[in-house]
């Protein structure tokens, strides 16, 4: 069997496309992935073969200013909830529209070379929903935050225009973009998708990293307090990054300042001076000067790892940061930036996982972790998503069901 994955955005997106690829692979199918070079290292030591034909994820580059930004261009004027909204009108009118006409150009050469059975896509690729149409064959997209908060019935009408462009019979069913399925890591009474139907479900592993390792410093630490970790994720660390390099192009929204941001969660870290709090950067630079002894910054470590053993978890609330956590059973305090993060957030308190950080002060970063902290409610949910979440078939059972579909659609 011949597999094609898309992997778009940030590195979080490839990590989570890892396991099952790397169950297709260790299966004896052939797995290629399409990509860019920014994420290609991603795969570098696995079974896989890597084409770097995709361009960086800019969906910014795909709309016309005058055209499809028309009343979002100054969001500092719009409350939180209506700088949401008007970003993923932005996120609708690029993913379904330019973006997906040009991914289609750039993937279906390479899709008519290597004539795959079945396409495993990004969740922000919604060309190969087209491609797929095309040649006949399944595509299901892979855990991603974008998949979770993308209704299909608002890209409807961009994808129906651009398959009249191309000669695709119109599909009737916005739900016809997942009609295969899709592939998720997260049991269906604990989704975040709200819009798709239950997934095919699978258990997530925490070797993702086969090489990671935590740091001698981690086990000295006191264990007779709580512990908590504060990460950023990394799609705004690598933002910055290129916004360092000149290579980042205006957005149309504000994108939060990740150095301002961790600064504001350190000074929320110090303030909790009951805990032993350890910070994760990123690399991104902060002052730690100053800081109380139970506070640890460092520029990273194996989540995945550390999670198994923390007692909260100080999260921006990526799709991907957020199933690790329910992986592990860890309560969460969400502190959303952008994209899928405040939907997750928001989605986190109606489970009764943790609470949405409404007030972005270190008093009120600081408030919230001791809420959760206090709160046996979220510590038992947690332990319930857990369990749910062990009780999943593994990974590699996905190659029997996948192998199925293809064999049903050949």
């Amino acid at each position: 069997m011949r597999v094609l994955c898309t992997t778009l955005g940030s590195p979080s997106h490839g990590r989570a496309q890892l396991p099952l690829l790397r169950a297709l692979a260790a299966a004896g199918h052939e797995v290629r992935v399409a990509t860019n070079e920014e994420l290609a290292p991603l795969f570098r030591h696995d079974d896989l073969h890597v084409l770097t034909c995709l361009p960086e994820f800019e969906p910014q580059k795909f709309v016309d200013p005058a055209k499809d930004l028309a009343g979002i261009a100054d969001t500092a004027a719009l409350s939180p909830e209506e700088q949401q909204a008007a970003v993923m009108r932005f996120m609708v009118r690029a993913l379904s529209g330019p973006m997906a006409e040009q991914l289609r150009e750039l993937l279906r050469p390479v899709v008519l070379d290597f004539r795959p059975h079945l396409i495993l896509r990004d969740g922000m690729d919604l060309s190969s929903c087209l491609i797929a149409e095309e040649l006949g064959i399944p595509q299901l997209p892979t855990p991603s935050g974008a998949s979770n908060v993308l209704d299909p019935a608002l890209v409807h009408p961009g994808l129906n225009a651009l398959r009249a462009q191309l000669g695709l019979p119109a599909q009737e069913d916005p739900l016809s973009i997942v009609r295969h399925g899709r592939v998720d890591y997260v049991p269906a009474d604990f989704s975040f998708a709200r819009h798709l139907p239950a997934p095919w479900a699978y258990r997530q592993t925490v070797n993702v990293d086969r090489s990671s390792v935590l740091p001698s410093w981690v086990a000295r630490l006191p264990t007779d307090r709580p512990l908590v970790w504060a990460a950023l994720g990394t799609a705004l660390p690598m933002i910055q990054q290129r916004r360092d390099q000149g290579q980042q192009p205006d957005m149309p929204f504000e994108i939060p300042d990740p150095a301002k941001l961790l600064q504001t969660i350190v000074e929320a870290a110090a303030a909790l001076d009951e805990c032993t709090v350890i910070v994760a950067t990123a690399g991104v630079p902060v002052d730690t000067t100053a800081l109380p002894p139970h506070v640890h910054v460092t520029d990273r470590l194996p989540q995945p790892l550390l999670l198994e053993c923390v007692d909260l978890f100080l999260t921006h609330g990526g799709f991907n940061s957020i199933r690790e956590a329910l992986r592990t059973g860890t309560p969460l305090a969400v502190l959303p930036q952008f994209g899928d993060q405040p939907s997750n957030a928001q989605r986190v308190e109606e489970l009764g996982l943790g609470r949405h950080i409404t007030d972005p002060t270190p008093d009120g970063i600081a408030a919230t972790c001791g809420q959760v902290l206090a709160d046996p409610g979220a510590a038992a949910t947690a332990r319930r998503a857990r369990l749910e979440m062990l009780a999943l078939p593994e990974i590699e059972h996905a190659v029997a069901d996948l192998e199925r579909l293809v064999g049903e659609h050949a």
